[in-house]
């Protein structure tokens, strides 16, 4: 992008923007010329960086599965609770022949 604010202010003032951007333009350039970045520094952050990303990720990964933990239910450790007859079954007063459940088949001994 500076070298295109660049390029407009050296073609000509009359395609410049303004004399503002010319100048934080040229300035810009100057100070990443400027810049002198050694190669083991460099290194030397980015393997700074990975590090802390690691160790970020790992204790989202841990605060994810907490989580989990907590919002996880185990079907065989909650409390057993009486099935009720439905309230129409109970109403009707019709019991099945010989106390069998309805809906099933009897079978004779």
């Amino acid at each position: 992008m500076l070298d295109g604010v660049l390029l407009k202010c050296n073609e000509g003032s009359e395609k410049a923007r303004n004399e503002s951007d010319c100048l934080n333009a040229r300035i810009a350039i100057d100070r990443l010329a400027q810049q002198d970045i050694d190669p083991k520094e460099e290194a030397k952050r980015n393997a700074e960086f990975e590090r802390s990303r690691e160790q970020l990720r790992l204790v989202q990964e841990k605060k994810r599965q907490e989580q989990e933990e907590k919002t996880k239910v185990d079907a065989y450790s909650l409390p057993v609770v009486p099935v009720e007859p439905t309230p129409g079954a109970a109403s009707s007063g019709t019991a099945a022949p010989g106390g069998a459940t309805p809906g099933l088949a009897q079978t004779k001994p």
